[in-house]
Parts: C-alpha cells; sequence; structure tokens
C-alpha cells in the first residue's frame, strides 16, 4: 500500500492511539524490522506502538478493514526471524504495554501486560519472595516468551513457557478480545486455548497479557563446574542424575571450542575439555544433600570438579560465563555473524546428534561451538559466518538443514526453544506431517484473511 491509501490508514491508526505513537520514521522502522537472526527482512509501512489491549483491538480492527498485515513484535530477542517484517505490513511494537497488573503471592501467579521484561517482573516479585525463573537467560518480554514458548537454562526444573502460563488476554485478527484459562490449580471445562496460542508466534492472535505461574525464590543454592573426558560421559553422567532423581535447576554442556571461546574472551579458567555447569536450589540441608550425591555420581564418569560456589555473587559470575558465550564466540572470527540454531532430541540421542553434527562442521570447516540444555535434550550452534562470506552462509545453511533431518530421525525436533519463525517452515512438513492440515485449519478459522505474522510457521 502507497499514496493515499497509505497516508489514510495511518490517519486513522494515529486517531486510534495518537500521533506520536505511530511512526513512520525510517530509522525506527529499520530499528524494530527485524529480530536478531541473519534471516532477511523489509522496513514495514509504519511502527505503531499500542499501550493498552484496547488499543490493540483498534489497531487490529483498522488493519483488518485495509487487508493490511500485522507483524507483533516483543522486545526482538528471537533467531527465527518471527519478528520480521516486510514491506507493506504493520509492525505492532508491543514493548510500551509495561504494567504488571497483578500479583497474587499466595495463589503463586501474576498478571502482566505483554511489554513487561523478565527481569522488570522479578523485580517487582522479589519483595515477596516469589520469582518467575521459567524462559531465556537473556532477557525478553513476557508476551514474547509466551508467544514463542521460550524456555533456557532452568527448564529441566521449572519448564518452558508451556508449563508456567496459566492464562492469557489475546486480540484477535478481528479486533476481538478473548480471555483463556484459569488461575485456578485445576480445570476441565472447555478447550485449552491457551495452550494454542503459546508458541503460535503471533500467527493466531496478538497475546496482551500473560497470566504466569511463580515460584519461591529457594532458601539455598549451589553451582558447580564439571569437567569430563567426552560428550557421552557428560550426557551419561545426567541422565543418571536424573534418574537417580536428584532435582537439577540447571545443567549445561559446553563443548570444548566454546570454554576455549570463553578463555579466549572472559580469562574463564576451566581446562578446555567438555564441561558440565550444574546447579542445585531448595532448603540448605537438602541441597549440600544433592550436590553431594551428584558429586558420588560424577566420581563414576570420571568426572573432575573445577570449582563451587554457594554464595550468590559468586553463583552469578560462574553462572555469567554461560551467558558470555555468544559474545565469546563472535570474537573467535572478527566482524563474524552468527546463524543461530537449535534442535532437541531425546538426551540418550544427544551424544550422537552432537558427534555427528561436529563431523559435518569439520567436513566444510565451518567454526560452531556448542552448548546445550542437556537435561532437556536440547542443543544449539552458533555457525559463524565471516563478513561477506556468502560461501560460507551456504554451507552453514546445508549443516542446519542436515542437523534438522538427523534431530527428526532420532524422534526430536526442529526446535526447542528458538520457535519456527522463517527459518524452520520447511520442517514443519516432516515433523507434524499428519497434523499441519489440522493447523492450516486453525489458522484459517482464527486468521481467514492471513493477515496474522503472515509467512512464519506455516509460510
Amino acid at each position: 500500500m502507497t499514496g493515499p491509501a497509505a497516508s489514510t490508514l495511518l490517519s486513522e491508526l494515529a486517531a486510534a492511539l495518537s500521533e506520536d505513537r505511530v511512526s513512520a520514521d525510517p530509522e525506527l522502522l529499520s530499528q524494530k524490522a527485524h529480530d536478531r537472526s541473519y534471516h532477511s527482512w523489509e522496513p514495514p509501512l509504519a511502527v505503531v506502538q499500542p499501550l493498552s489491549t484496547q488499543e490493540v483491538s483498534e489497531v487490529m480492527r483498522i488493519c483488518q478493514a485495509y487487508g493490511i498485515p500485522v507483524v507483533p513484535r516483543g522486545s526482538g530477542t528471537g533467531l527465527e526471524g518471527g519478528a520480521n517484517t516486510s514491506s507493506g505490513s504493520i509492525c505492532l511494537d508491543l514493548s510500551g504495554m509495561k504494567q504488571i497488573i497483578h500479583i497474587a503471592a499466595d495463589d503463586l501467579y501474576a498478571t502482566a501486560e505483554a511489554g513487561v521484561m523478565k527481569s522488570e517482573l522479578n523485580a517487582a516479585l522479589a519483595q515477596y519472595g516469589l520469582q518467575f525463573p521459567a524462559g531465556p537467560g537473556v532477557d525478553a518480554s513476557v508476551g514474547g516468551m509466551a508467544a514463542t514458548s521460550a524456555s533456557g537454562t532452568t527448564a529441566v526444573r521449572y519448564g518452558t513457557l508451556k508449563e508456567n502460563v496459566v492464562a492469557l488476554t489475546v486480540v484477535l485478527a478481528d479486533g476481538s478480545v478473548i480471555r483463556t484459562g484459569s488461575t485456578t490449580k485445576k480445570s476441565s471445562s472447555g478447550y485449552d486455548l491457551t495452550h494454542l496460542f503459546v508458541g503460535s508466534e503471533g500467527t493466531l492472535g496478538v497475546i496482551t497479557e500473560v497470566t504466569l505461574a511463580l515460584h519461591p525464590v529457594p532458601e539455598a543454592s549451589v553451582s558447580g563446574v564439571w569437567s569430563l573426558p567426552s560428550l557421552e560421559s557428560a550426557v551419561a553422567l545426567v541422565v543418571a542424575a536424573l534418574r537417580s532423581s536428584l532435582r537439577l535447576t540447571r545443567v549445561e554442556l559446553l563443548d570444548r571450542l566454546t570454554v576455549d571461546a570463553l578463555r579466549r574472551y572472559t580469562g574463564y579458567s576451566a581446562p578446555v575439555t567438555e564441561t558440565l555447569m550444574v546447579e542445585f536450589s531448595g532448603s540448605g540441608a537438602e541441597v549440600q544433600a544433592q550436590y553431594a550425591q551428584f558429586a558420588e555420581l560424577a566420581e563414576q564418569y570420571r568426572a573432575a570438579e573445577h570449582l563451587t560456589a554457594a554464595d550468590p555473587e559468586e553463583s552469578r559470575q560462574l553462572w555469567q560465563a554461560r551467558h558470555d558465550v555468544l559474545p565469546a564466540t563472535l570474537a573467535l572470527v572478527p566482524g563474524a555473524t552468527a546463524m543461530a540454531t537449535d534442535v532437541c532430541v531425546p538426551i540418550s540421542k544427544l551424544p550422537e546428534c552432537i558427534a555427528e553434527t561436529k563431523a559435518d562442521l569439520d567436513s566444510v570447516d565451518l567454526l560452531a561451538p556448542i552448548v546445550g540444555h542437556v537435561g532437556d535434550g536440547n542443543f544449539h550452534l552458533a555457525m559463524l559466518l565471516p563478513p561477506g562470506d556468502e560461501q560460507a552462509l551456504a554451507r552453514a545453511k546445508e549443516i542446519n538443514a542436515r542437523l534438522v533431518d538427523r534431530a527428526l530421525a532420532m524422534g526430536g525436533t526442529c526446535t526447542g526453544e528458538h520457535g519456527v519463525g522463517i527459518g524452520k517452515i520447511g520442517p514443519m512438513s516432516t515433523e507434524h506431517a499428519t497434523a499441519l492440515g489440522a493447523m492450516r485449519a486453525v489458522k484459517s478459522a482464527l486468521d481467514p484473511a492471513g493477515l496474522l505474522n503472515p509467512g512464519k510457521v506455516l509460510g
């Protein structure tokens, strides 16, 4: 849409919100047009910044009338192009919706608007001795996390967003507003629409409010870094720990290339070998007993403890290394960008999947450190692409395709937590062969004109 029709649309949107929250400024369009992925994007027609569910409803009603695609956006931390815009679309920027609507401390839930960041929610929860630990290590908005069913290092203990979202407010394509779910502990009433929208990546509706399950802040925690002789022994140790009913809060695998990158970038002192980072949390006595039991198991797998931390600040510093992985990785190749990808397989298949992936990487001479949420069978590659190297990008895409095919053949999924977005549309037909028609029927029923985040998830 261009010319007078575009001007009329923008005027209507400005009247529904306010002029300063409907912008066609080129710098803002470029800033809001993409997430952190390598996937392509085009500047949208405008960036629209609502401040309430009602305003989102008005925007959707107007865009529906004009037949204009709408791309919802949270904090833009995605890695598969789920928030990338195309020309002629509207970027619906929800980052200004910052109200924490209600904290029900005794019932262990909180309701927040979509733009509230995880860090902001946890800061508000601190006075109640509560936390929202689910979601990625990188700070992200609660709406974006729900839309992608995000997870991260704590999923082994607390689950993904699917296990932690109990209710939603959603604006549908025609501007109507629905509320799903319940704040009760259980319900046998009606279809589970909440979990239909969680993970739908803005293709079925715009999530404007999220009700989240909360958890008490543990009394104590102990973290440790362990060096192991092989990937197989690392995964075997984790499986043994899980089968022993040890309540791991976090367990992360760093391959030797990742550890080497951290040593170069931050002075990280762990031996350059396959490494596990673990954390246990709970009561003081429970934590010490669990960590001691893990240490006994570790001896059986020739694991060597590098360091341990029980002090909160020491633990924070220890885990900062995990959060430094991406910048440390990028520093290995000056000026490089990273093609990030993830898959998830049954834990028993993880060593084989990683070993075959490493062999693929070696065969095409690509640097790609590997980290994994090993307790979930989920691991990540960050394939380093030197600036302007189109051949490296082509090789990386080939490796990614082979990785996904391998994971699916092992009974896994094409993405454990990054989402489908643009990048994983192809494997959807393989992974969900018998269910894809049902998914398309749901999409057609809720968004018959195909205006919500078009070209994502189902293509």
